[in-house]
């Protein structure tokens, strides 16, 4: 499949950030009911399976209406609230399902250039969205109501795909861009950034980038830093050191080798960075050690990643009761 540069720049990103979905709750709410749920530290978002509902929060001017289709997501976790009324009145009787979960990228949310380019709410209408944005979000729903093996799985998996199709709506329907994303639409700052995605571990100057770019030293640090917030360089070195996350995984790589791979002379000053991006050194982000055979010929146990266990708790309540996964 052919892609455009946007698309390969953006593809480049989210592969290197490890984005990672959730299903948490599978909500069925009827009558009249009003649930307001308290900022947290991930992106969450809310499909409506069935039914419909309204949506409140501080990023919007006005509470927002939601038919089956249509998705919310809220890339900073800003409060909001979900209702069935956004005015006092008589009771509903629609009936509605939802699907609601969290999205995290690999190094959390802080500083993180992609849920930095985005604003604090994205509503996606299936109206407006397209046959495939529409097709997923039923396979979502028809997923939840299987009683199959591994659903939950199969959900998570779908829910990336979500991520991925919200913000490409959002690519084709903003009036206006910032940071990455705005980068990422600039003729001239793209061949840049694609250059620096591409070969994190070259030793990069200002005036090799403004070449890139076609520009000015002086014109691009200066078009750039208007872009993304931020310098050619202090760019880079966020962006190597997401890089590092993923080559940590890796056991057969020591911290020397993997400063060495991103263009750092000595295996200190890449400490130094890793430390000043990530507020921690590498070894609180190593992998589990490779599991080794006991006497009797088991396996140990291996630590493994898994979600934070205190990981905000999607729980809605309604006078129907709620369906969890």
């Amino acid at each position: 499949m052919l892609e455009t540069p946007e698309d390969s720049a953006l593809d480049s990103v989210l592969n290197a950030y490890h984005l990672r979905a959730r299903i948490t709750d599978n909500p069925k709410l009827c009558g009249r009911w009003r649930e307001p749920e308290e900022a947290g530290p991930r992106a969450y978002f809310h499909l409506i399976d069935r039914g419909m509902c309204w949506f409140e929060a501080g990023c919007l001017d006005m509470p927002v209406r939601l038919a089956a289709g249509d998705l919310i997501l809220l890339p900073r976790g800003d409060a909001h609230v979900l209702t069935s009324e956004p005015e006092p009145g008589p009771a509903d009787a629609c009936f509605s399902t939802l699907l609601c979960g969290e999205f995290e990228f690999e190094g959390g949310t802080a500083g993180n250039p992609l849920l930095d380019a985005l604003p604090d709410c994205i509503v996606v209408h299936a109206a407006d969205a397209g046959d495939a944005f529409r097709r997923l979000a039923e396979l979502l729903g028809e997923e939840s109501r299987r009683p199959d093996f591994g659903k939950q799985a199969v959900m998570d998996k779908l829910a990336d795909a979500l991520f991925t199709m919200a913000v490409r709506h959002y690519l084709k329907t903003a009036p206006g861009r910032r940071g990455l994303l705005a980068g990422l639409a600039d003729g001239r700052l793209r061949p840049a950034l694609e250059a620096m995605h591409r070969d994190p571990g070259r030793d990069w100057s200002v005036a090799q980038l403004a070449g890139i770019a076609c520009l000015s030293r002086t014109a691009f640090a200066q078009r750039f830093s208007q872009a993304l917030g931020q310098s050619p360089i202090q760019y880079l070195t966020r962006w190597r050191m997401t890089i590092a996350l993923g080559l940590l995984r890796d056991p057969r790589l020591s911290v020397a080798a993997i400063a060495e791979q991103l263009g750092y002379q000595t295996e200190a000053a890449f400490r130094r960075s890793f430390k000043r991006v990530h507020g921690s050194g590498p070894g609180q982000f190593r992998a589990p050690a490779p599991r080794r055979l006991n006497r009797n010929g088991g396996a140990r146990p291996q630590a493994a990643l898994a979600w934070d266990s205190n990981a905000r708790d999607h729980s809605m309540n309604c006078s129907s009761g709620i369906a969890r996964l």
